[in-house]
């Protein structure tokens, strides 16, 4: 039962790939990865007993010894490293934009050429590619490693293919060893191991979509009460083609129209010397700014320059410190008073 929701988990992966290739111009990279994550799916899939029976018997009179679904297993791991590594020469020096395409030919053709050899001469000279492959693959990851979205993906995903190459190394030893193949009807060797491998590769692969998704959930929700605020206010900012299904779109949706609101509500964008300069301690200003837009007629009063997001402030943090300290005046002080203009 593993096997197959192994299978289906690293399948829906593929298909957020394709998904991602979709809406985001196709890239070298990115089809690179799309291909990589179809191959794990692939060789997920014909390494559940009963599909490898049924491929096996898809020539007249079957094939013995399992032969067909343990080359279509092999082939799709090279292709998952031919792949891969076209993303990860991508992360080298010597490789730019302009002739990455170049080398991904080159590279696509020396895996389909290990494909070809696997399959007319021997399967040990495939897990011996795919290792090699893997090894390249492992240390590029280690070198573009950092605590970013990004490179928690890269992670992830190192780690799944840096068991493939363990595994694939014991696969070739244990050939190079005379050791008996599975009977028809059983799963390969090591199959708990290559179900880990296949799910780490899938979730790194599409650890990005998910974590970029999550986050502008959270977002959503903490700017929930500070949006309905402002465009409750001042519901012209919400054009009428702003109608973004996706989290993400939504969240960028939202955070401009939190933006928009204040600028309107801060005069349009004049200068009012009274208001003074902006301190430079983020939550200071952000408290400032949140009353002030709780209750624009109370005491307090800023101009655009408070408006503006603080240096080294992207618009959905200061958005995001607004939403938090305007949370807390309200929780303090109560809803908000009916206002549609600043006290100029």
């Amino acid at each position: 039962m593993t096997l197959w929701l192994t299978a289906l988990l690293v399948w829906v992966a593929a298909g957020a790939r394709v998904g991602r290739v979709l809406v985001k111009p196709a890239t070298t990279a990115r089809v690179a990865i799309v291909v990589a994550v179809a191959a794990v799916a692939l060789a997920a899939t014909v390494a559940i007993p009963d599909i490898a029976v049924a491929v096996d018997n898809l020539l007249p009179g079957g094939v013995h010894n399992g032969w067909l679904s343990t080359g279509i297993v092999v082939s799709a791991w090279i292709l998952f490293t031919t792949a891969t590594s076209v993303v990860a020469s991508a992360a080298w020096p010597v490789v730019s934009r302009r002739n990455l395409r170049q080398v991904a030919m080159v590279v696509y053709g020396i895996g389909a050429l290990a494909i070809a050899i696997t399959l007319a001469w021997s399967f040990t000279f495939g897990w011996i590619v795919v290792a090699l492959g893997a090894v390249f693959i492992v240390t590029t990851g280690l070198r573009n490693l950092d605590w970013t979205t990004l490179g928690r993906g890269i992670a992830i995903y190192t780690a799944g293919t840096a068991l493939v190459a363990i595994l694939a190394v014991a696969n070739a030893g244990r050939a190079l060893q005379g050791a008996v193949p599975p009977p028809p009807g059983e799963p390969l060797w090591g199959w708990a191991a290559w179900e880990i491998a296949s799910l780490l590769i899938s979730l790194g692969a599409v650890s990005i979509v998910i974590e970029l998704w999550w986050r502008a959930r959270v977002l959503l929700r903490r700017i929930r009460p500070l949006h309905k605020l402002m465009v409750g206010r001042f519901p012209e900012v919400v054009a009428p083609e702003q109608n973004a299904t996706s989290a993400q779109l939504k969240a960028s949706d939202h955070v401009a129209q939190v933006m928009d609101a204040l600028y309107l509500l801060s005069g349009s964008g004049i200068v009012i010397p009274a208001a003074g300069e902006p301190p430079d301690s983020v939550p200071e200003r952000a408290a400032v700014v949140a009353e002030w837009a709780r209750n624009p007629l109370g005491d307090l009063f800023v101009d655009a320059r408070w408006i503006a997001p603080p240096p080294g402030v992207s618009p959905r943090g200061w958005v995001l410190a607004l939403a938090t300290k305007y949370e807390e005046v309200a929780a303090a002080a109560g809803p908000a008073p009916k206002a549609t203009a600043a006290r100029g």
